[in-house]
């Protein structure tokens, strides 16, 4: 099969919108060109945030030099919604000589730009890559009919950390937490907030990050596997609605009104823990005063759901080979570093918090070293693990619309409607977007 997707799409719309929702891990950067292939022995990347993708960019290429020493990376920091806007410039107009070699791409805005944008990819069916070795659950952000056109990098893994002074204040354990249900975690919850005063979460009102994560767990999506919209109709997205409205009619999720406020409730003791993607450890641990205070185990499993599990994700990314690469040097530099180098792993974790999807790499020594932070817990690699178990799920191709769609709806129920009301409004809204 050819290395270039050739299929084109009559998909309309903007892809612009797709990287509205970036993740705390994305930073601010120059949004210089840096396009255009490389020469010799040279890759061009585009990427964002210095202290985590450009850091890992920079120590994948040291370990490649040491058996191709005259390889270099240049290296072009933008930020994500920019990147979405170059490529979203560049496949309308066809200059696809001002694409890098290698790119970072949001998993969740993936599935649409590959379905629009056919051309800017290069896919990884002669990379000899082995992608078993990474999670079915996040190979499949960037798989088209069967093909793979993205490598992923960070995990987006999700996990519920807790603070083990104030569970151990009400007579529980991160045990108590574990493997558990959200009838049970509500349960747990009033408890605590009666014997400590605090609420277990937070979450910012208007964003539907715990719903997805919840939806997710339970093996479902907002859209079926043959990509119609699937939430009016959707069990796992009803309960969980209804759950999240008893957790804030409970008093045990608060809602806040901006990121900085939800994490500062964490931070500034304001709540017991918080449920979403491992990167958001980085946050937690801003909190230094609280080392040794915390424990991460899996989330709750949405009730009577058959299939659901302990298990899902908020988040991550991938690096893709655009069409315009010198596609043998990209894919054996990432085969060897990011799909193949436990040392890049070990190197990146204890100085930016990346976490890998890569499996192997939960194997090593480094990932298995206990965390002061976390009251010595081996958290890296068990955050590894719980990655191997989040449910493959289709986000479909207008994932950030149906998602827009259901935190609106999210809002009216916290108001009130009745959820399986706002959620038929909600479908309609995404078949409406949807053209």
């Amino acid at each position: 099969m050819s290395r270039l997707l050739t299929r084109r799409s009559v998909l309309v719309g903007s892809l612009a919108a797709a990287g509205a929702a970036t993740l705390a891990a994305c930073g601010g950067g120059d949004s210089g060109s840096g396009g255009g292939k490389a020469s010799g022995n040279t890759l061009k990347v585009w990427t964002w945030d210095p202290a985590f993708n450009i850091y890992a960019m920079q120590e994948a290429e040291k370990i490649y030099q040491k058996d191709h020493p005259d390889f270099k990376l240049e290296i072009t920091e933008i930020v994500w919604d920019d990147v979405q806007q170059k490529l979203t410039t560049l496949a309308q107009s066809q200059d696809f000589d001002q694409l890098p070699d290698i790119f970072l791409m949001q998993n969740m805005a993936t599935q649409k730009n590959i379905e629009g944008y056919p051309d800017i990819f290069s896919d990884y069916e002669d990379s000899g890559i082995d992608f078993s070795q990474f999670p079915e659950s996040v190979v499949n952000y960037s798989v088209v009919d069967g093909v793979h056109y993205g490598l992923p990098f960070d995990a987006g893994t999700s996990i519920g950390a807790w603070r083990t002074d104030y569970l151990e204040q009400a007579g529980y354990t991160i045990e108590d937490l574990t493997d558990i249900t959200w009838s049970r975690f509500i349960e747990i919850g009033k408890d605590v907030k009666a014997k400590v005063g605090k609420p277990m979460l937070s979450s910012q009102a208007g964003a539907s990050d715990l719903i997805m994560e919840m939806v997710q767990s339970a093996g479902s999506s907002l859209f079926t596997d043959s990509g119609e919209v699937n939430i009016a109709s959707n069990e796992a997205l009803l309960k969980s609605t209804e759950i999240y409205k008893q957790l804030v009619d409970e008093g045990i999720l608060i809602e806040v009104n901006s990121w900085d406020e939800y994490i500062a409730s964490f931070t500034n003791d304001q709540v017991v823990g918080t449920i979403n993607g491992v990167w958001i450890s980085g946050s937690i641990q801003t909190a230094e005063d609280q080392s040794g205070k915390w424990a991460i185990t899996n989330v709750p499993s949405v009730d009577g759901i058959s299939g659901a599990t302990n298990y899902t994700a908020n988040g991550g990314s991938s690096w893709i080979i655009s069409s315009n690469a010198n596609y043998d040097l990209a894919a054996d530099f990432l085969k060897s570093t990011f799909a193949g180098s436990t040392e890049l792993y070990d190197t990146i974790l204890p100085s930016s918090g990346a976490i890998a999807n890569w499996i192997p790499a939960g194997e090593s020594a480094v990932y298995n070293e206990p965390v002061e932070f976390y009251g010595g817990q081996s958290v890296y690699a068990d955050v590894v693990e719980f990655g191997t178990k989040v449910p493959s799920v289709n986000t479909g191709v207008y994932y950030y619309e149906g998602r827009d769609a259901v935190s609106a709806a999210l809002t009216q129920i916290v108001g009130g409607t009745a959820p399986a009301d706002a959620l038929k409004d909600a479908e309609e809204t995404t078949k409406f977007a949807m053209g």
